[in-house]
């Protein structure tokens, strides 16, 4: 089969072995790649109640079939493990050019194992796979360490994937880097790096992903990219403003959560917006690999420049911080991007800390740092350094929200799912994403669904926000096809503008297969089902398939969605049902057979 390389490469750090292997092509087909093949390796590989940080657990580097080929927007790789903030399986996702680049150089995944003696890297150049001292770079932030490897490796064009100190000092909320900053930000798959003393992964490739059918692959491109420059979102939108386009929609919308989820609307969101931020400190656009749409920004304030910042981030120090400095937020995000850390759980243990503060828990006295008060611009860029140093108390808060509130007795506090700090949509406004987030295998999560797309964007079709009826189907749809997008080696954000249909035509050329788009959307299904079976044998169940108590309890005070708590008691059992699972939440015999399982 065209698109995959046909190979695997494991590394084992306590050994020093180094295997190449062949993929299994038929769990290949089933699986996919990418998100759907790092998921069958890890839940076949480990025991689901292993201790996330201990070398029994491994970290898999899994491109997709479409990864580094001619599709639009295939520069994306997932990291998958188990994790340490959750508990549940991670599938974290980046993009960039570092997977593109790994599959130039012939390999599908990179499996690693057990925990190096001292600091190491791993170096891939075609054929040529090292392990590498990494003692000097140990310690070091993620630019300066980028920089010096592609020095040492003597190649400037050399792809670098690093963790920063936050992912070294094991922090639950650790991202993976490429190229300085492009993060596999969630679910802490940096402290997993960390706690292998693996610094860095640098790759160099020379091959191609040729399609199996250039002249189909070619004319069916043409046909996409048109779809893609003329949808309004990713041809307009994300292009023009990048994800902070969001910012004003989302707040129009009375969903913007604010001060650590207490309000919904937050004044001066404007101050925060993608325009805002393209007027005033945009310096270019900045795409990932065969990208069209372009939402990366790369922005400079005062002497400091760098990518980003993305829109959750400007919601996570923003509006839940009650912070409308967008100088701040910008300085706050060049930092998580130089420690490794995830910008979403980051900023919102922030906001949870903010709360903690004002409420008392949290006593003047215990501060090595600013005070920590909502809207204090001082304060998100000071304790973003001490959470990535690990620094005074700093150290407690890079242990994400959840442990945090926890600490001083109110878990309720954390606005989080599975331990995992909820992103910048409140879902008390939003039913059917509020169910994502109830059910999303790795936690508080947007891109496990994305029904903020058909119930604010109204793509592909308007349905009503505030309404149950018919919200398990499209919840179950949107999971299973992002499963889908993230296993092809695919950005989410060309669902704006293609559908089911046309992910598999892109398959079948460039892979050289007869899906039907049935046979897709069931692989998407199966990657989901694999998903949930790993987290219950890690001991995480239905109990856990909630939302923090103010979102089902309080309703939203303020603004256009004034009034409204989230529903889930009257939408989980229907989802459990239209999933085939029983009324625990338990895929049943008949639905793991019927998906091969």
């Amino acid at each position: 089969m065209a698109g995959y390389c046909g190979k695997v490469l494991r590394v084992n750090l306590s050994t020093g072995e180094i295997k190449k292997e062949p993929l299994d092509l038929e769990v290949a087909k089933k699986f996919l790649g990418g998100r759907g093949l790092g998921s069958y390796f890890l839940a076949n590989e480990i025991d689901p109640a292993v201790d996330p940080l201990s070398p029994e657990n491994k970290i898999i580097f899994a491109t997709g079939p479409l990864t580094g080929s001619s599709a639009p927007t295939s520069g994306r790789y997932m990291v998958v493990t188990k994790s340490p903030l959750t508990g549940a399986i991670a599938c974290s996702n980046s993009g960039g050019f570092w997977g593109a680049e790994l599959k130039f150089a012939g390999y599908d995944l990179i499996i690693v194992e057990g925990k190096a003696a001292n600091p190491s890297y791993i170096y891939i150049n075609d054929d040529t796979v090292e392990i590498r001292d990494a003692q000097n770079y140990w310690g070091k932030l993620v630019s300066e360490t980028t920089e010096l490897l592609q020095k040492e490796v003597g190649d400037p064009k050399a792809r670098v994937l690093t963790i920063g100190p936050a992912g070294e000092k094991l922090s639950p909320i650790a991202a993976v880097m490429n190229e300085k900053y492009r993060a596999a930000g969630r679910s802490g798959v940096g402290a997993v790096m960390g706690s292998k003393n693996l610094k860095a992964i640098v790759v160099r490739g020379s091959g191609k992903v040729e399609p199996a059918e250039p002249e189909k692959t070619k004319e069916l491109l043409s046909r996409l990219l048109k779809k893609i420059r003329e949808d309004g979102v990713t041809g307009q939108g994300l292009p023009n403003y990048g994800t902070a386009v969001l910012v004003n929609i989302i707040n129009e919308n009375g969903i913007l959560p604010t001060n650590n989820f207490q309000k919904a609307y937050f004044p001066t969101a404007d101050a925060i917006s993608g325009e805002t931020l393209a007027e005033k400190y945009l310096v270019k656009k900045d795409p990932c690999y065969r990208c069209p749409i372009a939402c990366g920004r790369y922005c400079k304030v005062d002497d400091e420049e760098g990518g980003g910042p993305e829109y959750e981030t400007i919601w996570a120090y923003g509006a839940d911080c009650g912070v409308d400095d967008l100088a701040a937020i910008i300085k706050a995000n060049n930092l998580c991007n130089e420690y490794g850390l995830d910008t979403i759980s980051a900023g919102a243990t922030i906001a949870c800390a903010m709360e903690l503060y004002e409420k008392g828990y949290i006593k003047k006295e215990e501060l090595d740092g600013p005070e920590l008060k909502f809207g204090s611009a001082e304060a998100i860029v000071e304790w973003t350094r001490k959470m990535g140093a690990g620094e005074g108390f700093g150290a407690k808060l890079a242990l994400g929200s959840y442990r945090l509130a926890e600490s001083y007795g109110v878990p309720e506090l954390s606005m989080s799912v599975k331990k995992q700090e909820l992103p910048a949509y409140d879902p008390r406004g939003v039913q059917g994403h509020g169910l994502q987030y109830a059910t999303s295998n790795r936690g508080g999560c947007h891109v496990r669904g994305y029904l903020i797309s058909p119930e604010v964007l109204g793509s592909p079709e308007k349905i009503d926000r505030f309404a149950l009826e018919g919200k398990a189907n499209w919840a179950k749809l949107f999971q299973d096809l992002t499963a889908v997008i993230d296993s092809l080696g695919l950005c989410l954000f060309t669902s704006f503008a293609l559908n089911a249909d046309d992910y598999r035509e892109l398959f079948n050329y460039i892979v050289g297969e007869n899906y039907t788009t049935e046979d897709i959307l069931t692989a998407g299904e199966r990657i989901w089902n694999l998903e949930r079976v790993f987290n219950l044998k890690a001991g995480i169940d239905s109990s856990q398939d909630t939302l923090p108590k103010r979102l089902l309890e309080e309703p939203i005070p303020d603004g256009p969605s004034k009034g409204h708590k989230h529903r889930l008691a009257e939408l989980l059992p229907e989802y459990y049902k239209v999933r085939g699972w029983d009324e625990k939440g338990v895929p049943t015999a008949e639905k793991l057979q019927a998906l091969g399982l």
